[in-house]
């Protein structure tokens, strides 16, 4: 059985090698890949394997990008942190889910339940994608380091774009930054809580301190947590600004 490990975190990747081969030493594990640039030059130059380990969460992005552009036709065995809520979408379309830190006895258990659908399984991993994204879109999973968080969009102050980086600033005044663009925020965001006041910013109405008027017609504001950066609506925001403030947008 060819096995191939993708999992951008070198001792999660370690570890799991190692149980594996615990579990079955005739597993032949083909590659430990920690991206998805280079799963996709790894598969288009060897093809599929028989079973893949694939952590969510790599280096350049969520790894669901991989099923864009390479049609995965064999079974997943995703690792992944993602919360209980957001898992139901795994247990109707994925062969299996792993929690790390992965523990062997769950191992063994998605192992055998491979072994048993041998075969026989089917399924689209884009529809998974689509069902995940519906689930956690009120969601941001984020890394930091070895670890990875969950960041719930109603616990967000603002959010804002630095160096082509965007951040979300938590209420707790916390700084965690993203993988999406502003534009992605703005999307899923919920409109009557969070505006768009200018290019850079999109803030809670709960975050907003005081309010000030500025030239031109437009509104300064400062927000809670502090922010550094100028927080001023945009001269075409402010008039829908105003009635968004009051409810009327």
């Amino acid at each position: 059985m060819k096995v191939l490990i993708i999992e951008d975190e070198e001792a999660a990747a370690r570890r799991l090698h190692k149980l594996i081969m615990e579990i079955d030493p005739t597993m032949d594990i083909v590659a430990e890949l920690d991206s998805i640039e280079a799963t996709l030059t790894w598969l288009n130059n060897h093809g599929l394997p028989d079973l893949i380990f694939l952590d969510i969460h790599l280096a350049d992005g969520s790894s669901f990008e991989i099923f864009n552009h390479v049609k995965i036709e064999k079974p997943v065995i995703f690792t992944t942190a993602y919360d209980q809520y957001a898992l139901q979408a795994f247990k109707v379309n994925a062969l299996d889910y792993l929690l790390k830190p992965i523990k062997r006895p769950e191992l063994e258990q998605a192992v055998e339940k491979y072994r048993k659908w041998q075969g026989e399984w089917r399924t689209d991993y884009k529809e998974l994608t689509k069902l995940l994204h519906k689930d956690a879109s009120k969601r941001f999973l984020i890394k930091l380091g070895q670890t990875i968080r969950v960041v719930d969009i109603q616990d967000a102050a603002y959010f804002y774009t630095e160096s082509k980086i965007t951040f979300l600033v938590a209420k707790d005044g916390k700084r965690y930054p993203l993988d999406i663009s502003l534009e992605k925020v703005e999307e899923i965001a919920d409109p009557q809580t969070f505006f768009r006041i200018n290019r850079q910013f999109i803030v809670n109405i709960n975050a907003i301190k005081e309010m000030y008027a500025y030239s031109k017609s437009r509104v300064k504001l400062e927000l809670i947590p502090r922010c550094d950066l100028d927080t001023v609506v945009s001269t075409e925001r402010s008039p829908v600004f105003k009635k968004w403030l009051t409810g009327e947008e």
